[in-house]
This record gives C-alpha cells, sequence and structure tokens, in this order.
C-alpha cells in the first residue's frame, strides 16, 4: 500500500490536470467499452423479435421452461449483469483497471458471437447470459477506472462525455438485417480492443495503492508532459497539504464509514431502476394504456430518442458546479414530477406539450444518471473501489429483473396511470435517500471523500 508521503502526491498531480486534448481522449476511449452495457441491454428487443422471426424463439408457453422465450432472454440479460457486477467486479481491484477493462470487453465480444451462432433457444439464452457477465464486469471497471483518471474539478463533466457516448446506439431499423448480423456486431469491439489498450494507461492511482510507485510515477509523467505540451504553460502546482492516504487494511463495505453509504446506494439501485427502466421499456405500452396510438406518439418517440445522447452534453455546464447528490436529487425529482404529469395526457392532448413533457422525463433520468454513475465512483477508496461499485450496483440489475413484473402487476390492476404513480413514487424515494444520507463529493480528491 501507498505510504502517507507518496501516495497523496500521485493524487494531487493528477488532480492538478486540466482540461485537455489528452484528457478527453482517455475519457472517450474509455466510454468504448461502457457504449456496450447500452447496446447489451437495448438489442433485447430488436433481438427477440428476430429470434421470433426465425423460429429460434417461440412466445407464450410454447417456449423454453414453458415461458416466453423474450421473457427468459430478457431474464438472462439481467442476471448475467447482477453476477458479473457482484461476483467479478473484484477483481479489478487485485489485478487493475486497464487488464479487466481489455478481458471483459473481448469476453463480452466473443460470447455475442457466439450467440450468434446458435440454432437453439437454449444455446442463445446460455450465450447471452455469458456475455451479459462480461458487460457486467466491464462497466463497474470503466467507472472506476474513469473516476480515479479524471481530475476532480473535471470528473462530473468526464461521465457527462461517457454517458453520451454510451447510446449512441443504433436503433430498431439495424433489426431488417436479421438477428445474426445484430449479434455479430461486437465482433468489431475485439478488432478494435488491442488499440484501444495500448492507448489507455493504467490507473496511476491504483498503481500507487498497490506499491507500484515507480510504474505509478512513469505513468502520471507521461501524461503531464503530454498535456503540458498541449497547454503550452506550465502545470499548476500540486495542491500544499495531501489527501490522507490509503489505509493499509483494506476497509470493509459493512464498517463505518462506509457502511452507511452501501446501505445508501443499495436502496437508491432498488428504486431508481423501477424508476429509470419503468419509464424507458415500459412508455409505449402505458401509453396504449392511455388511448395513446402510435401515430400519437411517434413525434414523442422520435424527441425521445435523441435526449439520451444529447441530454448529458448539455449537462456539462452543471455537471461539476453542483454537489453531485443534488444532481441525483433533482434528476429524479424532474422525472417524479413530469412523469405524473403523463397520467394527464390522452390522445387529445397537445402534441407539443406532451412531447416536451416526455422529454423532460428523458432528461432527469439522463440527469440522475450521469451523476450517480460518477457518486458511487467517489464514495469508496481505490483498494475497495470496484469491489463495492459491484456490489451496490449488482442490486440495480435485481431491481430491473424483477420490476417488470410489478408494473406489469400494477398495470393490470391500477391502470396505466397507477404504474406512472409507481415509478414517480420511487424517483421521490431515490430523491430522499440521497437528499438525506449521501455525502457531498464536489471538488474534493477521491482520497478526500
Amino acid at each position: 500500500m501507498l505510504s502517507p508521503a507518496e501516495g497523496p502526491t500521485i493524487a494531487a498531480r493528477l488532480d492538478r490536470l486540466p482540461a485537455c486534448r489528452t484528457i478527453w481522449g482517455l475519457v472517450v476511449l474509455l466510454s468504448f467499452g461502457a457504449f456496450f452495457e447500452i447496446y447489451d441491454i437495448y438489442l433485447s428487443a430488436p433481438l427477440s423479435l428476430g429470434l421470433l422471426t426465425a423460429g429460434i424463439f417461440h412466445a407464450g408457453k410454447a417456449g423454453l421452461f414453458g415461458l416466453s422465450d423474450q421473457a427468459t432472454f430478457i431474464a438472462v440479460t439481467f442476471a448475467g449483469l447482477w453476477l458479473g457486477a457482484l461476483a467479478f467486479s473484484a477483481v479489478a481491484d487485485r489485478l487493475g483497471r486497464r487488464p479487466i477493462f481489455t478481458v471483459a470487453l473481448i469476453w463480452y465480444a466473443v460470447a455475442t458471437c457466439a450467440m450468434g451462432l446458435q440454432s437453439s433457444a437454449l444455446g442463445v439464452d446460455a450465450w447471452r447470459f455469458v456475455a451479459s457477465v462480461g458487460v457486467g464486469v466491464e462497466l463497474v471497471a470503466i467507472d472506476c477506472y474513469l473516476a480515479e483518471l479524471a481530475p476532480k474539478a473535471l470528473r462530473g463533466r468526464a461521465f457527462a462525455v461517457s454517458s453520451s457516448i454510451q447510446f449512441l446506439i443504433p436503433g430498431d431499423h439495424f433489426g431488417m438485417a436479421g438477428w445474426r448480423w445484430l449479434a455479430l456486431v461486437p465482433a468489431v469491439a475485439a478488432l478494435g480492443v488491442w488499440q484501444v489498450r495500448r492507448a489507455l494507461p493504467e490507473s496511476p492511482r491504483w498503481l500507487a495503492d498497490h506499491g507500484q510507485l515507480d510504474e505509478a510515477e512513469r505513468i502520471l509523467a507521461k501524461i503531464e508532459a503530454k498535456v503540458a505540451a498541449e497547454t503550452g504553460a506550465p502545470l499548476p502546482a500540486p495542491r500544499a497539504e495531501a489527501p490522507a492516504a490509503t489505509p493499509t487494511v483494506t476497509p470493509s463495505l459493512l464498517r463505518p464509514p462506509y457502511r452507511a453509504r452501501t446501505i445508501t446506494l443499495i436502496v437508491f439501485h432498488l428504486f431508481q431502476t423501477l424508476g429509470y427502466y419503468g419509464f424507458a421499456n415500459w412508455l409505449p405500452t402505458l401509453l396504449i394504456s392511455q388511448g395513446i396510438t402510435l401515430s400519437t406518439s411517434l413525434g414523442y418517440g422520435i424527441a425521445l430518442a435523441l435526449v439520451p445522447p444529447l441530454a448529458p452534453l448539455i449537462f456539462m455546464a452543471v455537471a461539476d458546479r453542483f454537489e453531485r447528490k443534488w444532481l441525483i436529487v433533482a434528476g429524479a425529482l424532474v422525472a417524479a414530477v413530469f412523469g405524473l404529469g403523463l397520467t394527464r395526457m390522452t390522445e387529445h392532448s397537445n402534441l407539443v406539450l406532451f412531447t416536451l413533457i416526455g422529454m423532460a422525463v428523458a432528461g432527469g433520468n439522463s440527469l440522475m444518471s450521469l451523476a450517480y454513475h460518477a457518486y458511487q465512483s467517489e464514495l469508496f477508496p481505490t483498494a475497495m473501489r470496484a469491489r463495492a461499485v459491484g456490489f451496490v450496483y449488482s442490486f440495480s440489475r435485481l431491481s430491473a429483473a424483477l420490476s417488470s413484473y410489478l408494473i406489469a402487476w400494477t398495470l393490470a390492476g391500477f391502470g396505466g396511470g397507477g404504474v406512472f404513480v409507481l415509478i414517480s413514487g420511487a424517483m421521490v424515494v431515490v430523491a430522499a435517500v440521497i437528499a438525506v444520507a449521501g455525502p457531498r463529493t464536489r471538488g474534493l480528491a477521491l482520497e478526500e471523500i
């Protein structure tokens, strides 16, 4: 472990770096891997339809295990994401961020390509599960990697850019090319991953924490030289008072001060997933239940598709100006308030107003999402960051797998309005939990938090 004299110097030197092409280049390269988590989730709908058309999947009780094959496909997706985040994320604390970034991305690409070669529902589901495990590991490693490489003054903006890149995903029209083509697309990742790996350094913070000070110094000196050359000015002096060093004994998630943070984020993830994916995945069904037809909601759908990649870039203006916890609270409350507004919409409602309300919901979700990805990575020390983030984040996957049943039950018993109230209520809980229990992180070095 790092000593008090050496470790903080690495952190302080990283945090004094200004925004420039080198720093943003690292952010973009890391986001390359995060792209595939969103691709993996949004792939479910067009892939399922393609598999049904091909006769590999069957609807209703004719499917595998007497259930709809589409339901099983989605279930194994989130089960894999859950297992990857929970069981394997700690490997990134032991072996480093860079190798896990590489291995998990190749794991996902190979497994997804293998899925594309299957001819049975069981084979497709099995390889889908394996691929999703890789993505579950990948995203946790990327969040930790990004938090440790980005200087403290632009961590929020770094996660905003990463969030925007994640949502630059192909639309449903790619389904016209066939489900196997969709499944083979990730092979492109395997072709480019080694070039990405060459350009990405290991986290100097992780190296210092594991006693590899010479390597940390070499990597950081190289980054500093590039930044100085690009800015054409001397780098700012590191802060005079160094943050506290990482303890020599690995801290525990279940002991203070991390126990309260762990519980807070578990509750947060159980409810944010119900709110986030409730709006994202169930909206078409809820609109139809209120008499809003596809032709009525088409303009809304187009506008909604533009929000996820564009909103994070707009939120860059506030990502580092306000406390991360209050950005999460604001995003959740915006989604909750305007989500309730959707309960008043009918097929006779003003289309412009309808679209603006929907965009506000999507924008609130986007702000909450980019802020919490940065926030949860900031709340734990380097020695346990991947393990901790993987553990708390796994509850979002568990919630995603179960919340669809809760929403379906609510829709059957209370209609679309009841579902909107349920989802908005979940977002209110999210806001309350973070507002009350979330610590502040703005402008602080990771070692101080």
